[in-house]
């Protein structure tokens, strides 16, 4: 079993179960609530368990609430991070991947294709960049932004369960 280091979910009541994991999807509490009130009977003390059960959620949540999830997520190396509006995590993930280290002219190419990314695909490029550096986050920027419209919004999907289960471990 793998289970978290500072809490033990089952022992939470549904208030502090959500507290706990609103942020798990980025500004998106309604994972964290449905997977409470799906969750009763199964052992969501274990990581895997319960990143299995939020990623069901989301992966079976109605497009525009996909969307809205996609869309909570900040642009990487995008103006909220340069003025400090992420979330404690976002932030974290973002300087684990050394973005806070751009020059100059990374930073404009980050801001280019951010522009061209939402102007193709109508939400922000989302990676999980836990463990890739800037360089490994631009070349994947730069190869899918030629994805389809419906293959990208599938691998934003992958990608923020991919983050979800970052932030899980580390609790």
């Amino acid at each position: 079993m793998n289970r978290f280091k500072t809490l033990t979910p089952s022992k939470l009541s549904r208030e502090a179960f959500v507290e706990a994991f609103a942020d798990i999807y980025e500004h998106s509490p309604w994972v964290a609530e449905k997977a409470w009130d799906l969750g009763q009977g199964n052992n969501l003390d274990d990581i895997n368990v319960l990143h299995a059960l939020m990623s069901d959620i989301l992966l079976s949540a109605d497009h525009a609430a996909q969307l809205a999830l996609i869309n909570a997520h900040p642009d990487l190396a995008g103006k909220a991070a340069v003025q400090g509006q992420l979330t404690q995590a976002s932030t974290h993930e973002q300087a684990g991947a050394g973005i806070h280290q751009c020059t100059a002219e990374e930073f404009q190419r980050f801001t280019e294709l951010n522009d061209a990314y939402k102007a193709k695909f109508a939400f922000p490029f989302i990676m999980a960049v836990k463990g890739s550096n800037r360089h490994q986050i631009l070349a994947a920027f730069e190869t899918r932004i030629h994805n389809g419209a419906e293959t990208e919004f599938a691998c934003a999907l992958a990608e923020i369960n991919k983050i979800a289960l970052f932030r899980l471990q580390a609790l």
